[in-house]
């Protein structure tokens, strides 16, 4: 067998804990991979993992493989690239988080546009609320939206700024009213985002300067889909950057509320393993996002001049 193949998919079933999960992120039957396994560990003459109904764990041979087999696949990639250069095209996976609406909205468009320019490279899209560990889901690199990032084991590239509204549906400002200013939303129902704002503080920009109010209400989520939905449905107001709910606004699906007060912001990251061996395809992947964010924002700019 290919041994540097047993190595990857070794690595895939060490970092899922799984043969089924690794077998479905390979596209390779259960099976297969448990004889690539089982392969690799009569060739090395150790066992590298302990297996239970229930469990797979790595043994003190498989973790010691684990912390090295990644290096070798990574090493030969890189290897792969030099020799290919310039006469053959960026191919291989790259494997992306990304929050739920950014993606269908933002990133698959730029996905397609980038997939025109490189048809050897594809993409496995993994849905990301921002807690997975890109290591350990083997994500080449992750998609965040927040105001800030906490994680300072990755590194970061910020790659533009998603601008927030706060939104209602007509027939719930039609009942409960208009807030005029942030300290009416005291008396509204207010559908809370809890990993973006986890104290329940909205903070805004206004006419007279900062606001900053402790909002309540019957729901929070931790996906602003869900909150989208509830107030499609009237049950109160939420926060949203404004990519999210730009259709529903034009459609008047949903109505602007508080529309001289802008929400912080939030900025647009690009996060991946501090590894000093980053593939090739997603070093250009990672600059074509970039130029793209480069382009919009010049073209806000534009606009707003």
């Amino acid at each position: 067998m290919d041994r540097l193949k047993c190595i990857e998919v070794f690595n895939e079933v060490a970092r899922s804990r799984s043969f089924s999960a690794a077998a479905l992120r390979l596209g390779m039957a259960k099976g297969n991979v448990s004889k690539h396994v089982a392969w690799l560990e009569e060739m090395l003459g150790a066992q590298l993992l302990t297996r239970t109904t229930k469990s797979v764990n790595l043994t003190d041979a498989g973790l010691s493989l684990l912390e090295r087999g990644q290096d070798l696949v990574d090493r030969f990639d890189l290897v792969q690239e030099a020799v290919r250069g310039a006469v053959m095209a960026a191919r291989g996976i790259i494997r992306i988080g990304t929050p739920p609406s950014f993606g269908a909205v933002e990133l698959i468009p730029l996905i397609t546009a980038f997939s025109t320019l490189h048809p050897d490279i594809q993409f496995a899209i993994h849905l990301d609320d921002g807690k997975l560990n890109l290591i350990s889901e083997g994500l080449d690199l992750s998609v965040r939206i927040a105001p800030w990032l906490k994680d300072t084991s990755l590194v970061a590239k910020k790659l533009g700024n998603a601008p927030q509204v706060l939104v209602a549906s007509p027939a719930y400002l039609a009942t409960k009213g208009y807030p005029q200013v942030p300290q009416d939303l005291l008396s509204h129902d207010c559908l809370v985002n809890a990993l973006k704002s986890p104290t329940n503080f909205w903070n805004f920009a206004g006419p007279h300067g900062k606001a900053s109010v402790r909002v309540s209400g019957s729901m929070r989520a931790n996906f602003g889909d869900a909150l989208r939905h509830a107030a499609l449905l009237g049950q109160g107001i939420s926060m949203h950057p404004t990519y999210m709910v730009a259709q529903d606004i034009l459609e008047r699906r949903l109505s602007l509320v508080l529309p001289t007060y802008k929400p912080t912001g939030l900025d647009i990251y690009a996060v991946y393993p501090s590894r000093r061996n980053l593939p090739g395809r997603v070093r250009l992947f990672l600059a074509f996002l970039q130029e793209r964010f480069e382009i919009a924002a010049a073209e806000q700019l534009q606009c707003q001049e």
